[in-house]
């Protein structure tokens, strides 16, 4: 085990390495460049662009060097804990995602706990009584709830509250609290804003979840391991969360390494929608302005937080389900 992990973190050197050069190619392949999209909206507002104020931002900002040059710069920064400046919001991206990050997580993480605690037990339900009518009702909900985008959701609760209550539910602060330094009120109005989109991602969330764990307990509910432990007289209760459910789980601790960056991109469609100041919206307007250093930063984030996930994910696995043996 311990030599298998060792290997796995080794490996992720590499990986990330490669991860990092795709990520800076992707974002630099739509033509132009972050000064591009900024002298364009300059122009579109009625503002002139001379020659040398755009030489000057190039070299600012380091945009007229190679592209290589240009990795390599922000790699080595990188490397020493600097993400770099944001060219759109010139400000050090660490000092920028600090508290949407953490934003970002008071939504995702009880988010996530929600849609496990609905799921889990709504989908052992569903197939311990399959074809009853709590499963036909449980499973109905469930493909509505898969076939509905979350952000239509988000924008129909938002309209029925608005008319009915006059109430706006968009944003994690009321407007006094937006600008003002955090306090015990301010943290009780962020978790007032924050029962609408977290209700909505957990609900919503769980209905793929509750299809998944149904269909793996069916599958396990009629092996012979099963039967034999029933002949045996073993509790149902019992027999069921030892046997069935604890295999059942496989798939769900499998994508753990996609709940951990999940955690920190949080849903951006839902929070572009509500005007949450988490940090979907501000990836999403990084690559669409080509904000180089913001967005790169963030996508490796993202990488390095999959490749830990799936590391955790494979030694979980051989904890619950001693049939799996990592290879050494």
């Amino acid at each position: 085990m311990l030599r298998y992990i060792l290997r796995r973190i080794a490996l992720m050197i590499p990986t990330l390495l490669v991860i990092s050069v795709v990520t800076f190619a992707i974002i630099q392949l739509p033509p132009g460049d972050w000064l591009t999209s900024y002298v364009s909206q300059l122009q579109m507002s009625g503002e002139s662009v001379t020659q040398d104020t755009l030489e000057a931002l190039k070299h600012q900002y380091g945009l007229g060097q190679p592209m290589y040059v240009q990795y390599l710069r922000w790699m080595g920064k990188l490397l020493h804990g600097d993400m770099g400046m944001s060219f759109e919001w010139n400000k050090p991206v660490n000092a920028l995602i600090g508290q949407p990050m953490l934003l970002t997580l008071a939504i995702s993480l009880p988010s996530m706990l929600l849609y496990w605690l609905i799921a889990f037990p709504i989908g052992i339900y569903s197939a311990v009584k399959q074809y009853s009518w709590g499963d036909y009702l449980f499973t109905g909900i469930a493909f509505f709830g898969a076939a509905i985008p979350d952000f239509l959701i988000a924008l129909v609760l938002m309209w029925f509250i608005f008319t009915k209550t006059g109430y706006n539910i968009t944003g994690l602060f009321s407007q006094q609290y937006v600008s003002a330094p955090w306090s015990f009120a301010k943290v009780l109005d962020l978790l007032k804003h924050s029962v609408v989109p977290i209700g909505i991602l957990g609900v919503l969330g769980s209905a793929g979840l509750v299809r998944t764990m149904r269909a793996m307990m069916l599958d396990e509910l009629h092996k012979p391991y099963v039967i034999t432990a029933r002949a045996k007289g073993l509790k149902e209760t019992k027999l069921i969360l030892k046997y069935p459910v604890r295999v059942a789980l496989n798939p769900f601790v499998s994508t753990v390494g996609w709940s951990l960056p999940a955690l920190i991109s949080g849903t951006t469609i839902v929070s572009i929608v509500l005007g949450l100041q988490t940090t979907g919206p501000i990836l999403y307007h990084a690559l669409m302005n080509q904000d180089m250093f913001l967005a790169g930063s963030f996508l490796m984030l993202l990488s390095a937080l999959t490749i830990i996930g799936t590391l955790i994910s494979d030694i979980l696995l051989v904890w619950l389900d001693p049939r799996i043996r990592l290879s050494e």
